[in-house]
This record gives C-alpha cells, sequence and structure tokens, in this order.
C-alpha cells in the first residue's frame, strides 16, 4: 500500500466474498494506519460507486471479474481511484488494464517497497493511535443512502475484550467465517476477537458449500443470522416428515423431552431423571441429527443482527444447541447486550456486557453507553448529532427491561404500529410468529392507522415447491407457485397457527402472498437481507388497499 501512494487515514475499499485475503489486506491496511472500508459482494455497480466516491478511496481491492465489471461500469465518475487489484483473475488473463493488477502483483510490490524502507512497518503500525479510525462500516440503509460509521481501534479492541469476559472463548476453538465480512458481527467473529483470543477461523468455500463446510469443520462456536436458524428448523422438521414412521416417532419423543428438560434447566430445575433421561434422547436420537448439519461440536452458538422467534429459539435448546440472543448496532461495534454464559433466558437479548450502559429514554428507546460506541458518521455531523448525545448512542430500537434486569427488544422506533383504536404494537413479533412457520420466508405487517393487522407474505420458495411437487400441485413459474389455491390454503393455515400465539388485536386478519421474490436490485432488500419496510408499503400500496376494501 505503500507503494502505491496510500497515506495514513485514507480509504482502502474491499469487495469480496469472505476468504483469506480479505483478511491479510484489512490487517494489513490497519497497520499501515489506513482505514477499511467494505462493500457487499450483493450491491449494484451504483451502490459501488457511491461507497468508493463518499469513502474517497484511491486504492480498491476486488474478487473476481464479476465485481471488476461493476467498477468498470461507474469507473468515468469515480476520478479519484488510482488502482485496482483483483484476487482472482479468472477470465482476466488477457484483461489489459493500467489501473488494474492482480493480487500477486501487488505482493511482489510489496516485497520491493520493504527492500527500498526495511523499516517501515514497523514506524507505521507505531504511528497508529488508539482514537485513530480503524474501518468504517457502511450501513445498509433502510431509511435512504448508506451512512458510513467510523469505528476506532480502541472501539474494536475494547468491545472484543468486553464480549470475551461475557463468553469466553478459547484458543481451541473453530469457527466457520461464511455472513459478510462487510457486517461488523462477522467481522468482529473473524478478525478481532480472534486477534485477541487465538482460536481458528476456517473459511467457507462459497455460500452454496456452507451446508457442506459446516459438516467438514464442525465448529465449537457458532454465529448465524436468524434466517440461517430458521433454515435449519425448516430443513430437519420437513425432513422428519418424510422419514419412517419410527424416526417420525423417535424425533418427536426426543425433541419433546429435549424441550421439557430445557425449559426446565432454564428456570434452575432439572433433577438427575431428567438429565438421565435427555442424556439418553440426546445419544439416539439429538447427538446424530445436529451432527447432520455439522453442529455437533457446537458449545457456543449466538444469533443476531435480527429478531428471532422464540419458538424458534426453545426448538434449538430442545436439541442441546443453547443459542443465545446478542443485541447491538454498527455504531456500538456490534454487541451491547447478549446471554452470558451462565444465564439464558429466552424472550430476551441477554444484559449488558461489562462496561457498557444500557438504559431507556423516555419514550422507551434504548440508550448504549461505553468504550464500545463510534466516533461518529464519516462526513456526516448532522446525523451524528441525532445519534449521539452526551456520550449515549441513540439505538432507534424500542425495549424494556424485565424484573431480573434482561432487556427485552420490542420493535424498531420508527416501526412501532399504532392501530386505529390507538394501541401500541410491534411487528416484528407478529412477523417472527409467522417466520416459525417453515413455508414463510419472511413477512411485513401492516396495521398503522387501520383497524385490524394484515401482512404481506413472501413464501419459502425451496420448501414451498417440494409441498407442490409432494401433493401434484402445477405450477410453472415463481409467480403461478405463490397464486395458485392450494399454495394459499396451506399458507392461511400457517397464519391461522402464527395468531394462535398472539393477542388477539396483533392477530392477522387478512395476508396476501408476494407474487415475486423481494430484490436487493429493485430496493426491496438491505445487502444484510433486511427487508425495507416503507419501501415495501409503497410498492405493494394497492395489494395492501385491496386488502382493507375487502
Amino acid at each position: 500500500m505503500a507503494a502505491l501512494g496510500v497515506r495514513p487515514g485514507e480509504c482502502v475499499a474491499i469487495v469480496s466474498e469472505n476468504r483469506p485475503e480479505w483478511l491479510f489486506v484489512d490487517i494489513g491496511v490497519l497497520h499501515h494506519g489506513a482505514i477499511t472500508a467494505a462493500i457487499y459482494v450483493t450491491n449494484a455497480a451504483e451502490q459501488v460507486r457511491y461507497i468508493l466516491d463518499h469513502s474517497e478511496a484511491r486504492l480498491f481491492f476486488v474478487e473476481n471479474e464479476e465485481q471488476l465489471d461493476k467498477y468498470l461500469e461507474v469507473r468515468d465518475t469515480l476520478p479519484k481511484m488510482e488502482k485496482i487489484v483483483v484476487f482472482d483473475m479468472d477470465g482476466l488473463k488477457h484483461f489489459d488494464d493500467p489501473m488494474v493488477m492482480s493480487y500477486e502483483d501487488f505482493l511482489v510490490l510489496g516485497r520491493e517497497e520493504e527492500k527500498k524502507n526495511p523499516g517501515l512497518m514497523d514506524e507505521r503500525g507505531r504511528a497508529v493511535d488508539a482514537d485513530d479510525t480503524a474501518i468504517i462500516v457502511y450501513t445498509s440503509g433502510t431509511t435512504g443512502e448508506p451512512k458510513g460509521a467510523m469505528l476506532t481501534h480502541r472501539n474494536l479492541l475494547w468491545t472484543a475484550k468486553s464480549f470475551a469476559l461475557s463468553n469466553p472463548m478459547l484458543e481451541s476453538d473453530q469457527i466457520l467465517s461464511f455472513l459478510p465480512l462487510c457486517h461488523i458481527a462477522e467481522r468482529l467473529f473473524t478478525t478481532f476477537n480472534q486477534l485477541s483470543t487465538g482460536y481458528t477461523v476456517n473459511f467457507a468455500e462459497n455460500l452454496e458449500t456452507v451446508p457442506h463446510n459446516l459438516r467438514e469443520v464442525s465448529p465449537t462456536v457458532f454465529f448465524a443470522v436468524p434466517r440461517i436458524w430458521e433454515k435449519f428448523h425448516s430443513k430437519i422438521e420437513l425432513t422428519m416428515r418424510e422419514a419412517t414412521f419410527v424416526k417420525r416417532w423417535s424425533y418427536a419423543a426426543a425433541a419433546r423431552i429435549g424441550r421439557r428438560y430445557a425449559r426446565e434447566a432454564l428456570n434452575g430445575g432439572g433433577g438427575a431423571a431428567s438429565r438421565a433421561l435427555f442424556g439418553l434422547a440426546h445419544f439416539a436420537v439429538l447427538h446424530p441429527l445436529k451432527k447432520r448439519l455439522g453442529l455437533e461440536r457446537v458449545r457456543f452458538a449466538l444469533s443476531g443482527a435480527a429478531p428471532i422467534s422464540r419458538d424458534i429459539l426453545e426448538y434449538f435448546h430442545g436439541l442441546g444447541l443453547w443459542v443465545r440472543e446478542v443485541y447491538g448496532q454498527t455504531e456500538g461495534s456490534g454487541p451491547a447486550t447478549v446471554h452470558y454464559h451462565d444465564k439464558i433466558k429466552p424472550g430476551t437479548v441477554g444484559r449488558a456486557i461489562p462496561g457498557v450502559e444500557v438504559r431507556l429514554a423516555d419514550d422507551g428507546e434504548i440508550l448504549v453507553r461505553g468504550g464500545c460506541v463510534f466516533k461518529g458518521y464519516f462526513k456526516n455531523p448532522e446525523a451524528t448529532a441525532e445519534t449521539l448525545e452526551d456520550g449515549w448512542l441513540h439505538s432507534g430500537d424500542v425495549g424494556e427491561f424485565d424484573d431480573e434486569g434482561f432487556l427485552r427488544i420490542t420493535d424498531r422506533k420508527k416501526d412501532i404500529i399504532i392501530n386505529a383504536a390507538g394501541k401500541n404494537l410491534a411487528p416484528a413479533a407478529i412477523e417472527n410468529q409467522l417466520k416459525a412457520s417453515p413455508y414463510i420466508n419472511d413477512a411485513v405487517a401492516i396495521g398503522d392507522r387501520r383497524a385490524f393487522v394484515t401482512a404481506l407474505i413472501l413464501i419459502d420458495e425451496e420448501q414451498v415447491i417440494k409441498y407442490a411437487q409432494d401433493h401434484r400441485i402445477p405450477f410453472t413459474t415463481y409467480a403461478s407457485l405463490a397464486r395458485n389455491e392450494e399454495i394459499r390454503k396451506l399458507i392461511a393455515a400457517e397464519v391461522d397457527k402464527a395468531n394462535h400465539s398472539l393477542a388477539r388485536v396483533e392477530q392477522v386478519k387478512k395476508f396476501s402472498i408476494l407474487d415475486k421474490r423481494l430484490d436487493q436490485e429493485d430496493g426491496e432488500l438491505t445487502p444484510t437481507m433486511k427487508v425495507k419496510r416503507k419501501k415495501i408499503s409503497q410498492l405493494y400500496a394497492d395489494v395492501i388497499e385491496a386488502m382493507y376494501r375487502r
């Protein structure tokens, strides 16, 4: 980087799937005193252009030809860009552009620079101050253009140390890195927690091979977003429905024993007889089941980055996978609260990690203060002033504490539904109940200033296609599948099941199945696959109005 003229304090951008080179470049940037700005591989060319322009990056690392093409599409609008380094040159052997070089040539350039200036690396490393910006993490942009959150070296190392105090990790641990490294949660587990602890990071070959890689690695620590845990649950449930009678009976009995034991254990109970019965069920059924997923060695499992259904959590507890919830945000360097190793309470996101203060504002908004809180948004003092006040980070989330001091998230402050009767409803709670179904991939609850709640539902394509094939339901396209009356009856039954777990005022009275997949390029999803509620409400306004007219 020194050979290419990158100076301390300047941004270096990366767009790539998780791979060792990503890590090497990231650490090199930080040691050099520069700043890493990461871009999601799913971002469209215009989104790539925005981050490159906003971060003022002069050096850009791209994974392959596909990602290089995104830059080439917008290069005329980026006059500050000076060099592109490509990790994987497949398909680019004969590509000739003075601004583009291979990663191998980049390393050769570095070795030559080191010979010219042998003390440069140590000099740059010593010059880095703890309060210098280390990374800029661009938020998903659910409410407009992404904002660049500036996290310092002190923020990152402080958070890694604090998190380790709440749930110690061991040098012998193994993890699988597969969630986007642009996201602060995966960055902590892959890079900063690893630097503090020394455990082994294994990189997934690609997203399609994650199930196979899990079985290969059998990690001892596993972090995943709710969507992944929901997929595991759906796969197990639907696989067991097609198993032989003996296997179905064995699984149902073992899962029932596991749930009962988990409830007792989490409430401080669980006698010798209960433990023995669970041990038998675990040996005969549950451990082999976890082994098929590659999760049989997991001693520390986490779910975070979005709300997860309590039913899903309790299901995995019953399998002997003690999934803990972690809560936080990019602006807080990741975790703010977590279930500690010795205390898990489903329905909450745990307690503050050591050194972090968490309190509620008068309107219920969650406020966070501690060494994890970021220094502000890059080139956006107005947004910084709105988010930071007297050292307190305004999360934008609404929550409450129970009598034991555990935090419960009720919803996003801007997403709260106030129905026609003035009753406050949390759409996330409704949506989580719907998404517990193996046939529902996502849901958007509607009801602000309305007489009752409705929902837009996105089917789980893989599971619904299988259902259609098993029941000889004809379809030709995704749209025809979503519109099929038999599939509507299937989803209606799943909605009724979810309603049993909801208060009367929260129950979904009507729903519509979307006949197209939600897409990031259409602005319907963020790069982290979160639904853009406002955008969906605008795009499907006619569908929503029709539900209330009928």
